[in-house]
């Protein structure tokens, strides 16, 4: 038995408490207003990036670096060499990163961006680029891949794309959310959004998806035709309208399993995964709860009851 292991299999197993819960957000998302939930969630563990007086978007931003920054400090805690796995969970924010340089590019106001220290894998060559077309370049360079095209939707869609499969290749205990993120995406994009996959994105997922979905008509007909690890985030899904619960499906099950991953043993990386998981969930729910509150909590009871109905 590795002692880093245990060593930091404990330090992620107190680390997963540093979150609020589902009845605290649910508390917070009837808050009146923005500012009284800030006031509440600064005194939180979200207080490490949380602070009374900023805005949905640089609060949301908070939650989510919040995240992030315990990652960051469990990396210092796995055995050396193998912080990859947290490396390849953290693929989000860096993601989040590349849209932030591409709003940047094209003279959008761009969002904030993520700290990502050891847990990068591309950003470093990607931030000083100037054009779409230099951070496709960069990302063909890493382990991200060739986005195939020099569009802003092919770099973000291909990233979340090879994001999912780096997760199902590198990360056993989070293959089937890798999955299942990857099919909500192409449905989205197939189904949605009417966009083909393009060949390099088409042979992304075919590790996760197979090929078959790609002749299919219809929600149904494309849960029909991927494989049972990918499909679950699916059932009971009759049309494109209900994707939403889906994506909340896709929470449940990421939360529930990240509790299970918590209780193995302290041998190797499972605990570690169960706390990102049940972390990121949480932060998930304070995000959307934060919204709500910003629409008027208890005073606009149609968002509340969405909220409740999936967070």
């Amino acid at each position: 038995m590795s002692t880093a292991w245990v060593a930091s299999c404990v330090r992620a197993r107190a680390m997963s408490r540093r979150r609020i819960g589902r009845a605290a957000s649910h508390a917070l998302a009837r808050r009146e207003s923005l500012g009284r939930a800030l006031d509440e969630l600064s005194s939180t563990p979200y207080g490490h990036d949380v602070h009374p007086g900023q805005t949905l978007q640089e609060a949301q931003h908070g939650v989510a670096a919040t995240v992030l920054w315990h990652m960051r400090v469990l990396a210092g805690w796995v055995p050396r060499g193998d912080a990859q796995v947290l490396r390849l969970l953290a693929g989000g924010f860096e993601a989040a990163n590349v849209d932030a340089r591409l709003k940047s590019i094209l003279g959008s106001p761009a969002d904030p961006l993520f700290h990502l220290g050891t847990l990068a894998t591309a950003w470093h060559a990607i931030e000083p680029a100037t054009t779409v077309a230099d951070v496709r370049e960069g990302l063909a360079r890493s382990a991200w891949g060739d986005p195939g095209a020099d569009t802003v939707a092919a770099v973000r869609l291909s990233m979340r794309l090879a994001w999912s499969l780096r997760i199902f290749l590198g990360v056993t205990e989070a293959q089937d959310w890798a999955a299942g993120a990857a099919a909500l995406l192409v449905a989205r994009e197939s189904l949605v959004r009417g966009r083909p996959m393009t060949p390099d994105m088409t042979r992304t997922v075919t590790p996760m998806l197979g090929t078959q979905w790609s002749t299919s008509g219809g929600i149904r007909p494309f849960a029909e035709s991927i494989p049972r690890h990918a499909s679950w985030v699916l059932d009971d899904v009759a049309d494109v309208g209900q994707l939403w619960r889906a994506e909340a499906r896709w929470w449940a099950r990421v939360e529930r399993d990240g509790y299970a991953l918590l209780r193995r043993p302290l041998t190797g990386p499972a605990p570690v995964i169960g706390s990102v998981a049940v972390l990121g969930t949480d932060a998930w729910r304070v995000r959307a709860a934060l919204e709500i509150a910003t629409r008027g909590g208890s005073t606009a009871p149609s968002a509340l009851e969405a909220f409740d109905a999936v967070a």
